[in-house]
């Protein structure tokens, strides 16, 4: 589908140069013509538009109503689809590629409000205390009431070093809490990995970018090739808020040969795909436990749902977040962009987890554990996509049927002893150690 976008306008233009001007943006010329409902709304829209221009106690900027206009007609559709302006698409690019100086959060919109999805793994928030489910009131002397999305990530990037202040409300805390952070290069690198035990390796998996396959493929290489054979894997999806497609088609694609990986079907035809696994090079028979909790999302669950439904890997842990859309980017004139949903996904035996998310095969909620094994804490309180305004529903699906190197910068090690205190790691780990003594006793 072809965009465009209008010149800018200025005051006093005819209600016909605006109707012209709305139909270039939303492309659907041909459909006005024969359907009299869109033509009499745009009408609507127009004679509003002119009687602000003509009658608003004071002067309008005609350019920005129908930005905002634009800006509500696509983000009303569902929490993942956005009008943007050029400083917000460029920021978007930064998402996927590069790296940038922030604070190290993921955010989203809940009914309008800007929460915290999850902390980002050794960053300036991480590191000072910011929490999933903390909604960010205050950013510096700003409210963030009304605010966008990538208005709040502008101000919370910037140059490193640089102090920002943060203002949260946190559930069961009787005042707002602040926190004076200094930016940081974000840590940029997608995969780290550790040896846990002689044989049994960890695999964290941040974030899907553009390099995140060849980090993977680097941190495989390198605990496959310890002195004892790797007999088992944890792969640690939690907190991944996802990022590319193809990117989790092919890490799926390491542990899988044959086989669907991922579907997406949208209204249109060209958005309808079925990517498929095929055979490599690497034998890898190993087993896999994968990690997830409600901060895992999009391409996570892509990643997670491909090799549960293959029976390739045991999922635990909690259910994740539930974003089974598919969006794509459009740049527009001027360097603005759109940013819209063009399909659903589903996993290999048909499951749509939009709203749902994936549910683990062991259920295990994230504990930390005294070095006698007692409970010392316990907090998995995760915003799901089910429950952000405008959320897609899920679909009704069928029963599912059992199927059988770059250098990076701020490179950061793996706490081990750290990672032994985590209950949910301690029971993968468990896991798969007790299916290689099972194997050996099945003479396998």
């Amino acid at each position: 589908m072809k965009f465009r976008l209008y010149n800018a306008v200025k005051s006093g233009f005819s209600i016909m140069i605006a109707v012209c001007v709305f139909i270039s943006i939303t492309g659907f010329k041909d459909t006005l013509q024969a359907n009299e409902k869109t033509f009499k709304s745009l009408k609507l829209f127009t004679d509003v538009l002119e009687e602000l221009e003509k009658n608003y106690v004071d002067d309008v900027d005609t350019q920005e109503l129908i930005h905002n206009a634009i800006k509500g007609m696509v983000g009303n559709l569902d929490p993942h689809s956005s009008f943007m302006p050029p400083e917000a698409f460029d920021e978007l690019q930064d998402d996927t590629k590069g790296e940038f100086s922030g604070i190290g959060i993921v955010i989203t919109m809940k009914e309008s409000i800007l929460t915290v999805v999850s902390p980002i793994e050794g960053t300036p928030a991480y590191n000072a205390g910011i929490q999933a489910g903390d909604i960010i009131i205050r950013i510096d002397d700003k409210s963030t009431k009304d605010m966008a999305l990538w208005e709040a990530v502008n101000l919370m990037r910037g140059p490193r070093y640089k102090t920002v202040l943060i203002t949260v409300i946190r559930e069961n805390e009787p005042a707002p809490i602040k926190f004076s952070l200094k930016r940081d290069m974000i840590p940029m690198e997608s995969a780290r990995s550790v040896m846990l035990k002689p044989g049994y390796g960890y695999l964290r998996i941040t974030n899907f970018r553009m390099s995140t396959l060849d980090d993977i493929k680097t941190q495989l290489k390198k605990l496959e090739s310890q002195d004892k054979e790797l007999k088992g894997l944890i792969m640690d999806l939690r907190d991944n808020p996802g990022g590319l497609l193809d990117q989790a088609v092919k890490i799926s694609d390491l542990f899988l040969a044959q086989g669907d990986i991922v579907s997406i079907k949208g209204r249109k035809k060209e958005n309808t795909q079925v990517f498929k696994a095929y055979a490599n090079d690497e034998d890898r028979k190993y087993p896999v436990v994968v990690l997830i909790n409600g901060g895992s999302a999009s391409a996570s669950e892509i990643v997670a749902g491909a090799l549960q439904d293959h029976s390739r890997a045991l999922i635990l842990g909690t259910t994740s977040f539930g974003k089974g859309s598919v969006q794509t980017v459009h740049p527009l004139k001027e360097k603005f962009g759109i940013k819209y949903t063009i399909a659903r996904y589903y996993t290999p035996n048909g499951r749509s987890i939009q709203a749902k998310g994936i549910e683990p095969d062991i259920e295990v909620e994230y504990e930390i554990l005294e070095k006698k094994g007692k409970k010392v804490s316990t907090f998995d309180r995760m915003i799901k996509e089910k429950d952000l305004k405008n959320s897609l529903k899920p679909e009704m699906t069928k029963q599912p049927v059992k199927s059988k190197k770059q250098t990076r910068k701020h490179q950061r090690l793996i706490d081990t002893d750290q990672l032994q205190q985590d209950a949910q790691v301690k029971r993968a780990l468990d896991i798969l150690i007790s299916y290689g003594v099972f194997s050996k006793l099945n003479g396998n």
